[in-house]
Order: C-alpha cells, then sequence, then structure tokens
C-alpha cells in the first residue's frame, strides 16, 4: 500500500525469511560464521539457540545458501520436527532423496540411510542435517538423533546435525536422561536481540534492499524508542516499522513521527498489554482512522 509513496520497491518488513534482507550485525554474522566453521570441521552436533523472533529461521536459510553452494557438502532439511522418530528418519530419508518404500522397517531405513551416507562420504561429500524449532522434538526423537549421530567411520562422522530452536531446547537438554546428546553438541551459539545502533542500521538496511534512497525513514530517536519497545526482537522491530509507516501514510507524512510509532504499539496486542500508556488511549482508533485514510489515498491516487 504504502511502497511507491516512500519510494520503495516491496514491503521492506516483511515476516517472511528473506535472505536479500539478511543484516550482518556482529551477533547474526558471528552465529552464522560459527555454524559454518563447526560444519567445516567436521564436529557431529551443533546447536544455535535464541528467543522467539531473534531470526533463526532466517539465519537458517543463509546457512543452508551457504551449503548448497558448496559442492562438498549435502543437506537435509526438516523445519518441523513434532514428528515420531520413524517419521523423522522417513524424512531424513526423502531429504536425501532415498526412494524407500512407505512401509520399509526401521532396521532397513537405518541400513539404507547408512549405506546412503557412505557413499557421500567416499565421494568427497559431508552430508549436514538440519532440524529448525528444535525445541518441537520429543525425547524419542532427540534419542533417535544421537543414534543417528552414531553413524561414523573410523575417523569421521557420517552425519553432522544442526539443531535450531528455542531456550526450550536448551533446558530440555540439561535433563539426565538426555545427557548422552546434551555432552556431544560440541558448538553452541546463543542468538541475542539486536542492541540500540543496531536497531537503527537494521531499520536502514531494510529499507535500502526495498529501494529506499538516502536517509533512513527512522530518524535516530524514533530508532531508538522503537528498540526500547521492541527489547530488539526483529520481529518486533518489523511489525512496529510496519505499522509505523502505515500510521504515517495514512496522514500523508513523508516521514514517521513518534504518534505514529504509539499508534503501532497500541494496535500490537503483546506490546499494548505492558505498556499502561499504550491502553484506553484510543490509539487504535487513531490507527484505523489513518489506515482508512490510506486507503483513500490509495484509491483515489494522492501521494
Amino acid at each position: 500500500m504504502y511502497e511507491a509513496f516512500f519510494g520503495l520497491r516491496e514491503p521492506p518488513f516483511s515476516l517472511t525469511p528473506d535472505t536479500s534482507y539478511f543484516y550482518a550485525d556482529s551477533g547474526h554474522l558471528e552465529a552464522l560464521e560459527t555454524l559454518l566453521t563447526a560444519l567445516q570441521l567436521g564436529e557431529g552436533f551443533i546447536k544455535l539457540s535464541g528467543e522467539v523472533g531473534t531470526g533463526k529461521t532466517l539465519l537458517c536459510r543463509m546457512l543452508l545458501d551457504a551449503l548448497e553452494a558448496d559442492e562438498h557438502f549435502v543437506t537435509a532439511y526438516i523445519p518441523n520436527p513434532a514428528i515420531t522418530p520413524a517419521a523423522l528418519r522417513h524424512a531424513l530419508a526423502a531429504e536425501l532423496g532415498l526412494e524407500l518404500p512407505r512401509n520399509t522397517g526401521q532396521h532397513h531405513l537405518i541400513e539404507a540411510i547408512n549405506r546412503h551416507l557412505l557413499e557421500q562420504h567416499r565421494a568427497g561429500r559431508q552430508v549436514i542435517l538440519i532440524i529448525d524449532e528444535a525445541q518441537a522434538l520429543s525425547h524419542d526423537c532427540l534419542e533417535a538423533l544421537r543414534l543417528l549421530g552414531n553413524l561414523e567411520t573410523g575417523k569421521h562422522k557420517l552425519l553432522q546435525v544442526v539443531l535450531l530452536g528455542q531456550p526450550e531446547l536448551d533446558a530440555r537438554l540439561t535433563r539426565p536422561e538426555l545427557r548422552q546428546l546434551a555432552q556431544r553438541i560440541t558448538f553452541h551459539y546463543r542468538l541475542e536481540a539486536l542492541d540500540a545502533d543496531a536497531v537503527g542500521g537494521y531499520l536502514a538496511h531494510r529499507l535500502a534492499v526495498s529501494g529506499h534512497e538516502g536517509a533512513s525513514l527512522f530518524s535516530p530517536g524514533l530508532a531508538r524508542r522503537l528498540h526500547r519497545v521492541s527489547g530488539g526482537i526483529p520481529r518486533l522491530v518489523n511489525i512496529l516499522a510496519h505499522k509505523t509507516l502505515l500510521a504515517a501514510y495514512g496522514e500523508g507524512c513523508r516521514r514517521p513521527r513518534s504518534r505514529h510509532l504509539r499508534r503501532a504499539i497500541a494496535d500490537t496486542e503483546c506490546l499494548a498489554r505492558r505498556l499502561p500508556w499504550a491502553r484506553g488511549r484510543g490509539w487504535v482508533a487513531a490507527l484505523g482512522a489513518s489506515l482508512a485514510m490510506a486507503g483513500l489515498l490509495w484509491t483515489t491516487g494522492i501521494g
């Protein structure tokens, strides 16, 4: 709706994990380099954790792109691991391109996976299994992964596993019954939220990628306020920035102001609940009016 008004080619704050919008702040870049280094060293299990909305899935896409660009790596990706151990093994086999009957028994399935991994090893390729949202893995699936990690030659792991998940994954791996798996995780990185300076750079970067030229639409002061409210969580930054631009567009303002951010906050339930000033102030109605005006400007061709 507001792209042409602000000189943009496309929406800059979409929640879709588009790798062209990856912002290489120190934390996210270090996390990616840690994962790639650990994989190049041949480590068996690697873990990346972070709060909801900190950019794990986008980082996962960046990792997949980097690995797929290297002919020495073969990747298998499981984005939704809330499945049984048997389904997990079948999913791995399917990702590896193994065509097996649906009724293949688990013993034969593991043998087929092992043979394929050995073939890849002899061809000089390393197989990487990447599991996103790994906090959803059941205890039995985590144990199945540990056993798959036992597939090896005398000197090399045949399967490397990268687990990406929320902090609940860290907590689960402290349980005594999972200590064997926890001890095998040799590299771990905790992804943190963006600091105030990084949020300003993040906003400017996404706007530039989407086609904006010149200084960022978000002033340094407005970027700092957005950081305070969002806690530096990229997903919340995107949501608030998008709604702030909508509110500004609804008023015909070429640069958003604090009042537009306040309306965006009030319209974001998870934030409005914990900010007393945002409740009962009519900001939601004001944002609605702004959006209605935005629609009017759009249909009439104004701006």
